[in-house]
């Protein structure tokens, strides 16, 4: 079964989703982040500048099938894309379809309104399918 984390509170999405990625392909995970069109370029120029000394292989859905296949971090507007990744990154407001075939989903939520409000949706939609959700509060984290 999928394993399902919402982090929440997240103050700002793209760099906290930088790290999260980072840390990933430092242990050799191949992700995939779902979102919308707008928010996965300034994702991807988020991960070619959040880190002096670190470079984030990725691609995006304007790259051929070939360099979206080869990369390790993979930005896809279509979840049917995901497939075969080890964990997906969902930063749209929707459930993505076929997250049951993934191993792990990240949900990012951000602190503003829509973002809980769509991600309340979300947590609804995935207990009602009987997955235990696990939670992190990205607020207490940056308090400690």
């Amino acid at each position: 079964m999928t394993r399902i984390e919402f982090h929440f509170n997240a103050p700002d999405r793209l760099p906290y989703v930088c790290r999260l990625l980072r840390k990933a392909h430092r242990q050799s995970l191949r992700m995939g982040v779902l979102g919308s069109e707008v928010v996965l370029r300034q994702l991807s120029a988020a991960l070619w500048t959040f880190s002096d000394t670190d470079f984030l292989p990725h691609s995006t859905p304007s790259d051929s099938k070939a360099i979206q296949d080869a990369s390790p971090i993979q930005l896809h507007l279509d979840p049917s894309r995901c497939r075969g990744l080890d964990v997906w990154v969902n930063l749209g407001d929707e459930v993505p379809q076929g997250f049951a075939q993934c191993h792990r989903l990240i949900e990012v939520v951000a602190s503003d309104d829509h973002g809980r409000m769509t991600a309340r949706q979300r947590w609804r939609h995935y207990t009602a399918q009987g997955y235990d959700l696990l939670q992190h509060d990205l607020s207490k984290a940056a308090s400690t």
